[in-house]
Protein backbone atom coordinates (compact mmCIF):
# COMPACT_ATOMS: atom_id res chain seq x y z
CA UNK A 1 0.00 0.00 0.00
CA UNK A 2 1.40 3.32 -0.80
CA UNK A 3 1.74 5.81 1.44
CA UNK A 4 0.38 9.46 1.03
CA UNK A 5 3.14 11.98 -0.25
CA UNK A 6 2.94 15.15 2.00
CA UNK A 7 1.99 18.87 0.61
CA UNK A 8 4.04 21.59 0.56
CA UNK A 9 2.01 23.06 2.61
CA UNK A 10 2.77 20.45 5.43
CA UNK A 11 6.11 20.26 4.63
CA UNK A 12 6.40 24.41 5.19
CA UNK A 13 4.82 23.86 8.60
CA UNK A 14 6.83 21.33 9.90
CA UNK A 15 9.86 22.61 8.97
CA UNK A 16 9.18 26.10 10.63
CA UNK A 17 8.00 24.49 13.71
CA UNK A 18 11.64 22.44 13.63
CA UNK A 19 13.56 25.44 13.49
CA UNK A 20 11.61 27.74 15.43
CA UNK A 21 10.47 25.66 18.30
CA UNK A 22 14.39 24.19 18.32
CA UNK A 23 15.62 28.36 18.42
CA UNK A 24 12.80 28.73 21.21
CA UNK A 25 13.95 25.43 23.45
CA UNK A 26 17.42 25.91 22.96
CA UNK A 27 17.27 30.03 24.10
CA UNK A 28 15.03 29.30 27.36
CA UNK A 29 16.61 26.62 28.39
CA UNK A 30 19.90 27.69 28.27
CA UNK A 31 21.41 24.48 27.96
CA UNK A 32 25.23 24.33 26.74
CA UNK A 33 25.59 20.15 27.98
CA UNK A 34 25.45 17.78 24.30
CA UNK A 35 22.72 15.80 25.96
CA UNK A 36 20.55 18.82 26.81
CA UNK A 37 21.03 19.82 23.30
CA UNK A 38 19.97 16.75 21.77
CA UNK A 39 17.30 16.62 24.13
CA UNK A 40 16.03 20.09 22.59
CA UNK A 41 16.57 18.66 18.98
CA UNK A 42 14.50 15.37 19.51
CA UNK A 43 11.78 17.43 21.05
CA UNK A 44 11.73 19.88 18.00
CA UNK A 45 11.65 17.22 15.05
CA UNK A 46 8.83 15.44 17.03
CA UNK A 47 7.35 19.07 17.45
CA UNK A 48 7.81 19.20 13.79
CA UNK A 49 5.97 16.12 12.70
CA UNK A 50 3.22 16.48 14.82
CA UNK A 51 2.34 19.89 13.34
CA UNK A 52 3.18 18.82 9.72
CA UNK A 53 0.68 15.59 10.01
CA UNK A 54 -2.25 17.55 11.54
CA UNK A 55 -2.16 20.36 8.72
CA UNK A 56 -5.01 20.12 6.90
CA UNK A 57 -4.95 18.33 3.55
CA UNK A 58 -5.75 19.74 0.48
CA UNK A 59 -9.05 18.15 -0.70
CA UNK A 60 -8.66 17.16 -4.48
CA UNK A 61 -11.19 18.69 -6.78
CA UNK A 62 -14.10 16.78 -8.62
CA UNK A 63 -13.46 16.86 -11.69
CA UNK A 64 -16.92 18.47 -13.46
CA UNK A 65 -17.70 15.90 -16.34
CA UNK A 66 -19.32 17.87 -19.32
CA UNK A 67 -22.92 17.40 -20.04
CA UNK A 68 -23.67 16.36 -23.06
CA UNK A 69 -26.56 17.59 -25.29
CA UNK A 70 -29.42 15.33 -26.65
CA UNK A 71 -27.97 14.39 -30.27
CA UNK A 72 -30.20 14.04 -33.17
CA UNK A 73 -30.54 10.57 -34.57
CA UNK A 74 -27.35 9.68 -37.34
CA UNK A 75 -29.39 9.10 -40.67
CA UNK A 76 -27.33 7.35 -42.63
CA UNK A 77 -28.29 7.29 -46.54
CA UNK A 78 -27.92 3.67 -48.66
CA UNK A 79 -27.36 3.45 -52.64
CA UNK A 80 -30.77 1.92 -53.56
CA UNK A 81 -30.27 -2.06 -55.23
CA UNK A 82 -30.48 -0.82 -58.99
CA UNK A 83 -27.57 1.34 -58.74
CA UNK A 84 -25.33 -1.30 -56.82
CA UNK A 85 -24.57 -3.59 -59.85
CA UNK A 86 -23.41 -0.62 -62.30
CA UNK A 87 -21.42 0.73 -59.82
CA UNK A 88 -19.25 -3.03 -59.29
CA UNK A 89 -19.17 -2.97 -62.71
CA UNK A 90 -17.44 0.31 -63.63
CA UNK A 91 -15.04 -0.74 -60.91
CA UNK A 92 -14.46 -4.46 -62.60
CA UNK A 93 -13.88 -2.21 -66.24
CA UNK A 94 -11.32 0.36 -64.35
CA UNK A 95 -9.39 -2.83 -62.73
CA UNK A 96 -8.93 -4.71 -66.09
CA UNK A 97 -7.82 -2.02 -67.99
Amino acid sequence: MAMPRPTVAQFAYGSCTVVFSAFALLLLSGTSSGAGIALVVVAALALGLLVAMTAPRSKSRPVPVPRSLPREPVRVTLPSPATVPAAREAVRERAVS
